[in-house]
């Protein structure tokens, strides 16, 4: 199947106006549960709260975050294994994935937490597939 820019770019912007002003990308350590309807788990590293207007429209599929302010006091050192975002308004989860140094949902510079560190995270971007994924 082949989606088109126009449903690309609606169903990219139906997802990230799930996630409300101000919510939050919690990075834990080990593998993410099995459901988004699962309690958390793993070990908090980080709290990343996201701007105001957390994605801009998106364009060709694609939707860019506004800034996410960092953790500058991170709670407990550990090593990251998956991240959750979670929206303001009810806490729901929106969607969670694996974090690593490259080829993961999220990609970071080190995985390695200090607590008491700071915990960054320049860009994030979601999205829409041009051809379905069997």
């Amino acid at each position: 199947m082949k989606i088109s820019t126009a449903a690309r770019n609606a169903m990219v912007d139906a997802f990230t106006a799930l996630v409300t002003t101000t919510s939050h990308l919690y990075i834990r350590t080990g593998a993410a549960p099995t459901n988004t309807s699962d309690g958390d788990s793993g070990t908090l590293l980080a709290t990343l709260t996201m701007n105001a207007t957390a994605f801009g429209a998106s364009s060709s599929g694609v939707a860019t975050a506004g800034s996410i302010t960092s953790e500058t006091n991170a709670p407990n050192s550990g090593t990251m294994g998956h991240y959750r975002i979670k929206n303001n308004a009810d806490a729901a989860v929106v969607c969670q994935g694996d974090v690593g140094l490259s080829g993961a949902d999220i990609n970071f510079d080190s995985v390695t937490v200090v607590a008491g560190g700071t915990v960054a995270l320049t860009s994030l971007t979601v999205t829409g597939r041009t051809r379905a994924v069997t």
